[in-house]
């Protein structure tokens, strides 16, 4: 019934002042028995409202007001008439910012003020994050910090929340020391709580994106967020705020333990529907499912056709289009570049600011130049913080109408679109989209308090509905892994006497506190202390250096990483060879851009080595760069290009900047140790791993990047920053001084520097 009358809603020109009465009087009846179904409807209304008898307004106001959604009342120019409403409206309004609170949130902002932590499972639109606002506003903690997955969504969060910074100092890295004269908000990862040595006594955590807590979900930074909330919970026994979407609960006793309560609801002010494209093509589209079964490319080319006919079709839509990996980001995006050109489409959205930079940076034959052109963006976890950030702006601003993205989409950052795509079925090659993560996708589309509806297109099946249950591996430990179980007190361990808890109980102390802040695999450091034991003496030069390693001291370290720090099922396609070589260039050079070129000049020279000797079977050959030679030898001098600048972005943003860093950092802490037990001079790896991960940045401008601020831009400042300048200083003169309003920079970097 429900469905029928949404179809009449939305099939329908315009209903009369009799229709729409008796539209009205339905959706208040509706409210009586199943207010969900009601706002569902509400909403629809809203969608439509242009189609109903406006004589009525004061009856859809009342029906409005009824499901409590307040926002829309204001939104839409409807006003409530008796004392009563009013009054109900008042307070529904925020004491501390200028919107209004729907019902739901205001009933959870009244646990939040209660003396409960609060767990809230809420859908996507339902404005969780504004309640962060909300608290932040009313100034009621003192310090505060704020966990988020990707440091995407953590500048997404600082830009919202620096306009509080005179009483607030936001602090985004772990070389920053707290204010005593101001408030604090820590916007970190769970791995920079970890790293941070400086926290003042915190009054208020908030972590979202909290089921990322459970060892269930195969996430690969479990144990530090873990680690994270066990410990601030338990040193500063603060409030706690924990955020997420589509989850039925949490670990059984949790609740009680911690004076919690689990909030859920599925209230959204969005209404999604949901367009089967899979069932009436599901004959074709499942043979794109077996890559050596006849028919496969055919019916790859089919499913991408019906792609693209869609999208074009929504032209004047925005829409988000799910891919299971960043080559199929690339891949898709290309293809429907090139199928706009094949119907006639001219390109239109040249004057980017980022295209110039790009032109300056990167290359002028970039293909993403190409996509902005036709209002196309992509987004994964390859690019640079900075392009994926800016992409974002565009799309939110309506400069982009298509978005290309991975599984960024559900965690890496704030965005929503009329239309969503699930298109491919996979994250990664082979990990299947389960219900939770097909949920999060669906809950983009549709933006709140822009667009009343949005519209999921479903490629492929829904997969099966199951409950989802966060564990809580501090608390529950069924199962618990060494990395977080290490970090527990004994007294805080439910079974003491299981052979897991007493290996880790038989590390010696000393040990024991150095594997536990460095906070990676608890056997894989043991190991590494082993073998650095037992290096030591003979190996010592290539172990204890400073400030810059050559290439065997550098090989020695990551060999040692390769073998003990790798987890289980990461991916090992770079090779340990190709890694020691790339790292060594980028710290004799320092410039990703000089790598790039390198490996372009080596791929044309391996393709004419493979062209020399491919009609030959000379023995003598060099099997390694003949078979590169080969691989590359179909391919022309742009697709060469466009693959190592992704490589090497990926590269960057993975190994340099994440990985290798803190690889370094453990290694160094075990080498220090073994060095002074052993009565010898320690080396000291911080000065080599700070410029690697900071892209050899000057110290104090390190902090800019954070911003999303592109190193070029970086660079230039160096001459109007003085060296010796405390880098909490550099943004004041940057605004003091509209240091962005000199010459030497191009809009794009003016732009991002302005919105520091």
């Amino acid at each position: 019934m429900i469905e029928d009358l949404l179809l009449e809603i939305q099939n329908a020109s315009s209903f009369d002042f009799e229709d729409t009465f008796g539209l009205y009087k339905k959706c208040s009846e509706l409210i009586v028995s199943n207010e969900e179904l009601a706002r569902k409807v509400v909403v629809n209304f809203l969608e439509n409202k242009n189609k109903f008898d406006p004589r009525l307004n004061d009856v859809l106001t009342d029906i409005i007001e009824a499901v409590g959604f307040y926002p829309y009342l204001s939104k839409e120019g409807l006003e409530l008439d008796s004392t009563d409403s009013l009054i109900r409206q008042v307070y529904h309004h925020s004491d501390n910012l200028d919107k209004f609170l729907h019902e739901d949130q205001k009933h959870l902002l009244s646990l939040l003020n209660s003396d409960k932590n609060v767990i809230v499972s809420a859908p996507t639109s339902f404005g969780k994050s504004l309640l962060i606002e909300e608290f932040v506003a009313s100034f009621k903690f003192q310090n505060i910090i704020i966990i988020q997955p990707t440091l995407a969504l953590l500048d997404e969060t600082r830009r919202k929340l620096k306009k509080y910074d005179e009483r607030y100092k936001l602090i985004v890295r772990t070389s920053q020391e707290p204010s005593t004269d101001n408030g604090n908000i820590f916007l970190f990862t769970a791995e920079r709580v970890n790293e941070y040595n400086y926290f003042p006594n915190i009054d208020f955590i908030v972590i979202d994106e909290f089921y990322k807590l459970s060892s269930k979900r195969d996430d690969e930074r479990a144990d530090s967020l873990n680690n994270a909330l066990h410990y601030i919970i338990k040193t500063f026994q603060s409030k706690f705020y924990l955020l997420g979407p589509n989850i039925d609960g949490i670990s059984e006793g949790f609740e009680e333990e911690y004076n919690a309560v689990f909030y859920k609801t599925k209230s959204s002010l969005v209404d999604v529907k949901t367009i089967d494209l899979y069932t009436p093509n599901k004959e074709v589209f499942d043979k794109t499912n077996h890559h050596r079964r006849a028919g496969y490319k055919e019916a790859c080319q089919f499913k991408e056709e019906k792609l693209f006919e869609l999208l074009l079709d929504k032209n004047d839509e925005q829409s988000i289009i799910y891919c299971s990996s960043p080559n199929r980001v690339r891949y898709l995006s290309k293809q429907f570049s090139k199928y706009l050109k094949e119907q006639g489409i001219v390109a239109n959205n040249s004057k980017l600011a980022i295209i110039e930079w790009i032109n300056q940076n990167i290359s002028d034959n970039w293909s993403l130049i190409d996509l902005l052109n036709f209002e196309i963006g992509i987004h994964d976890g390859a690019l640079q913080k900075h392009i994926t950030t800016t992409i974002i702006d565009y799309f939110n601003n309506g400069a982009l109408k298509y978005l290309f993205c991975t599984t960024t989409i559900i965690e890496g950052v704030n965005t929503s679109a009329k239309n969503i795509v699930f298109f491919d079925k996979t994250k990664g090659l082979r990990t299947p989209i389960d219900f939770f993560d097909y949920s999060n996708i669906k809950g983009r589309a549709g933006r709140l308090m822009i667009h009343y509806t949005g519209k999921i297109f479903n490629f492929n099946p829904i997969p099966p509905n199951e409950q989802v249950i966060v564990d809580i591996p501090f608390f529950e430990q069924n199962p618990i892994s060494d990395e977080v179980l290490i970090n527990l007190e004994e007294e805080e361990v439910r079974k003491p006497d299981t052979a897991q808890y007493q290996r880790i109980k038989q590390i010696p102390n000393d040990e024991k506190e150095i594997i536990k802040k460095n906070g990676m695999q608890v056997s894989g450091q043991l190991g590494i202390i082993d073998t650095i034991r037992e290096d030591i003496i003979p190996k010592y030069k290539l172990i204890a250096w400073a400030r810059n390693p050559n290439y065997n001291q550098l090989k020695y370290c990551l060999n040692l990483s390769w073998k003990f720090l790798m987890k289980p099922g990461e991916s090992k396609s770079l090779g340990i060879g190709r890694l020691v070589n790339k790292t060594f260039n980028y710290g004799l050079h320092q410039s990703l851009g000089s790598l790039i070129s390198s490996d372009i000049e080596y791929i044309i020279k391996c393709v004419e080595y493979y062209n020399k000797f491919k009609e030959n079977n000379d023995s003598d050959i060099d099997q390694r760069v003949y078979d590169f030679g080969k691989r590359y030898s179909s391919i022309n001098e742009l697709e060469v290009m466009e693959e190592v600048i992704m490589s090497n972005f990926q590269i960057q943003k993975h190994w340099f900047q994440y990985k290798i860093p803190k690889w370094l950092s453990v290694i160094n802490s075990i080498q220090e140790f073994v060095c002074n037990e052993k009565g010898l001079r320690a080396g000291n790896y911080s000065y080599y791993t700070n410029l690697i991960e900071n892209e050899f940045l000057r110290e104090n401008l390190t902090i800019l990047s954070e911003f999303g601020i592109p190193s070029s831009a970086i660079r230039k400042l160096e001459k109007f920053i003085p060296e010796k300048m405390n880098q909490d200083n550099v943004i004041k003169i940057i605004r003091a001084e509209k240091i962005f309003e000199k010459p030497d920079f191009i809009e794009y970097e003016r732009n991002k520097l302005k919105g520091t």
